[in-house]
């Protein structure tokens, strides 16, 4: 009760009122020792009972427009996933519908129906690997053990880091030669299928685009960036036989993964609003097309509450 309170303040109905936004991407029926911050099916199921009980979530076209017009209510919050995965479907729908929660989803396009995103293929073909080490001294990382689970996990945070702002081109590359020399296996199953998207968005909840391939918008020549785009929304538009208002940049951070320019781009092909993963919350005044998105990962209740109030102080986007 005395969250709840405190969340009324800082986020009361009105003119005044400001959108909480929380961003996932999956949702894995058993915890992952490779990413323990993950979230499994009995975290996400503790975390929905938490914000259906603090929040008033709303869908995010109706939050925007509601902010738009200052007419959200105390304590506003809307809820998405980027990228696409299955367990969307499979695993983050039941547990939202069993606390009537809404959500919306951005989809990579281009990889529905059995495409693999490029941080996958690293994560899994280092996961399955058949050697207990892995030369990368041409990526200048040397030569990582990956014998165990902690070693697992450092080589993959390595590895990503190491390739994710590369040149499209350059990171492609890179990700076949690591995928050859782990020999591993790679499942083609992660991400969802197009009848599935249906699926979920005949289950209440919506769609939004994230571009075709996922790139980073900062590294792509404007005409690809903006192609990348509007390709997304029309795939999704065609697919589903309605408007796709909503738009998430890749990555999200402004500056190192998108610029003001694309933001115009969401802006001019006609796009409602686009989200970053910005910290913070949206306010009235704030760019419509650079609404910030967080979901605090302390585990205990506690915790995230002060996690959750510390996002509404100013400077934190």
């Amino acid at each position: 009760m005395l969250f709840k309170t405190a969340l009324s303040f800082v986020s009361p109905a009105g003119q005044r009122g400001r959108l909480c936004i929380f961003i996932f991407h999956r949702v894995l029926p058993q915890p992952d020792p490779l990413f323990p911050d993950e979230p499994c099916v009995r975290r996400f199921d503790e975390m929905m009972g938490w914000l259906a009980g603090w929040f008033n979530v709303l869908p995010l076209d109706e939050a925007v427009e509601r902010l738009h017009r200052g007419l959200l209510p105390a304590r506003a919050a809307a809820i998405t996933f980027d990228d696409g995965y299955a367990d969307n479907l499979l695993h983050a729908t039941p547990i939202l519908i069993k606390h009537n929660l809404t959500a919306t989803f951005f989809i990579a396009t281009g990889f529905l129906d059995g495409g693999v995103m490029w941080n996958d293929i690293i994560i899994e073909s280092i996961r399955t690997a058949r050697n207990p080490e892995i030369d990368l001294g041409w990526l200048g990382l040397g030569v990582l053990s990956i014998a165990s689970i902690d070693e697992k996990r450092s080589a993959i945070e390595q590895v990503l880091r190491g390739i994710k702002h590369r040149p499209c081109a350059e990171r492609d590359e890179a990700v076949e030669s690591i995928r050859l020399i782990c020999a591993g296996n790679v499942p083609r199953d992660l991400m969802l299928a197009a009848t599935q998207l249906q699926e979920l968005r005949e289950g209440g909840m919506s769609i939004g685009a994230h571009t075709v391939s996922h790139p980073i918008l900062a590294q792509h020549p404007d005409a690809a960036a903006r192609q990348e785009i509007a390709d997304s929304r029309d795939f999704l538009e065609e697919l589903l036989k309605e408007r796709v208002p909503l738009f998430a940049y890749p990555n999200g951070k402004l500056g190192r993964d998108y610029l003001p320019k694309h933001v115009e781009m969401a802006r001019e092909l006609g796009f409602t609003a686009a989200v970053s993963t910005n910290w913070g919350v949206g306010a009235e005044g704030r760019d419509l097309y650079q609404l910030p998105r967080f979901t605090p990962w302390q585990r205990s209740r506690l915790g995230y509450c002060s996690r959750l109030l510390r996002n509404y102080l100013p400077g934190r986007a």
